[in-house]
């Protein structure tokens, strides 16, 4: 009986939540003070000014013409309570005080389950902080940061912080620093996120057994950035002229990285320009206007920097400086079933050890690779090293570029070609492949 008479009266708690409305001009702050669990609070168009704090159940909703605005104070929305619902609004001038970590919707640790759904959130320090709120769910939103002043005074989009099972998906980045920043969380999802005009589209550190798939980068700093984090699945992302690099990893470790695709080149296109001169040394924010530019990037397609034990497997690198810089002992990490495409120089390796780029007879693709196929197998029949003694001595001492065409240079080329003996510890791929995998995702305008 006693279970029973808690289901009877949990269903009485749901069929006594009542919708109630407010207007501009009213106490939205008493409006939700007087609201029971479960209550909807549906505000008409217009603006509301000052914080508010969400202390029970209930959803808040309206239409992207109901503004809250924080007047440039403290948190816009504060979520105390579980199971709360912020749909469909628009969120606007946050406080600009870092320490305090001002946001345009702050999910405190008691904030479990939050779904924060179709808002668009403006000019905010950060736009959505996740502190703590596991289960949690920030999809289809648009998030605008600041825009203008220093990049070190700006705040992410979302920022995550000790927040397990939270899902972030569909939404729309511009501005600010990072469009997700994520530290100490594990078990999360970011997916189908797009973002422009960040510093770090996805930036990662300590947060473990996550998942990063279906998300575009476009001309940002960094598309991807996984520091310190641990046995994350890294699947069909797009970096589409990031400037730095496409992929970025730093103490990375026990990860899947599948089917992923990075471009540079040059591309002539009407953008939101933000200005990468003078201002952006300095650590400022993009301040954007519409022009025409040429466009291209990014420095390295994939840098990778003491990461151990991961699988690269089926990404597209193209048209970058450099394909892979690969580095700092890197060990045990499994790399076939890649394209390099274009790339200036394909692979920049530092080191005396010999890699073999290839497992279980199957290597990548290398766009400059002349060798032949004579038994149709799809595996080249001799094998592939991006790099020689030449290229080492260039790593290690640019200064010696005035060198590159000089007939001593020339000499040394050809005596490795006659003699691979001469060749020095490197990446070698025993088995390249012959045509590129089609698996990667394309970017669509």
């Amino acid at each position: 009986m006693f279970p029973a008479a808690l289901v009877a009266a949990g269903l009485s708690g749901f069929a006594s939540a009542e919708t109630l409305t407010a207007a501009p001009g009213q106490s939205l702050q008493a409006v939700l003070d007087g609201a029971r669990a479960g209550d909807v609070i549906e505000l008409a168009p217009g603006e509301y000014h000052g914080s508010i704090r969400i202390e029970r159940p209930l959803q808040l909703v309206g239409s992207r013409e109901a503004v809250l605005d924080g007047d440039g104070s403290g948190n816009v929305i504060t979520v105390s309570a579980p199971d709360v619902t912020v749909r469909g609004l628009t969120i606007r001038a946050s406080g600009r005080d870092l320490q305090t970590m001002n946001s345009g919707i702050f999910l405190q640790k008691t904030a479990e389950r939050a779904t924060i759904e179709d808002n668009r959130l403006v000019g905010n320090l950060f736009g959505v902080y996740v502190h703590g709120a596991r289960g949690s769910r920030v999809a289809g939103n648009e998030i605008d940061g600041l825009r203008g002043g220093r990049l070190s005074e700006a705040g992410n989009g979302v920022s995550l912080w000790n927040a397990p099972d939270v899902t972030i998906a569909n939404n729309k980045f511009r501005y600010g620093r990072d469009g997700i920043f994520t530290i100490s969380s594990r078990k999360d999802r970011f997916v189908g996120n797009r973002f422009e005009q960040v510093r770090f589209a996805i930036h990662y550190m300590y947060t473990n057994d996550s998942e990063v798939s279906g998300n575009v980068s476009i001309g940002n700093h960094v598309g991807y950035a996984i520091m310190y984090s641990n046995r994350l699945v890294i699947r069909g992302n797009i970096s589409d002229h990031d400037r730095d690099h496409g992929l970025l990893f730093n103490y990375a470790n026990y990860a899947e990285i599948d089917g992923n695709r990075v471009i540079g080149g040059p591309l002539d296109t009407m953008v939101d320009r933000a200005d990468d001169g003078p201002n952006d040394e300095r650590g400022m924010l993009p301040q954007p206007t519409r022009e025409s530019t040429l466009k291209s990037g990014p420095e390295k397609c994939v840098f990778i920097y003491n990461t151990n034990h991961n699988r690269f497997r089926n990404n597209w690198f193209e048209r970058c400086a450099i394909g892979v810089h690969f580095t700092a002992g890197s060990e045990g990490n499994e790399i076939t079933g890649n394209a390099f495409v274009s790339n200036a120089n394909q692979v920049k390796y530092v080191g005396t050890r010999h890699l073999d780029w290839s497992t279980g007879g199957r290597g990548n693709y290398w766009s400059d690779n002349p060798a032949f196929d004579l038994n149709g197998d799809g595996i080249a029949d001799t094998a592939y090293r991006p790099n020689d003694l030449i290229d080492r001595v260039l790593w290690t001492a640019p200064a010696a570029k005035v060198l590159i065409n000089s007939p001593a240079v020339q000499v040394i080329r050809w005596a490795q070609a006659q003699f691979p003996a001469l060749l020095p510890g490197g990446v070698v791929d025993s088995h390249p492949l012959v045509s590129p995998p089609q698996s990667t995702p394309k970017e669509t305008r």
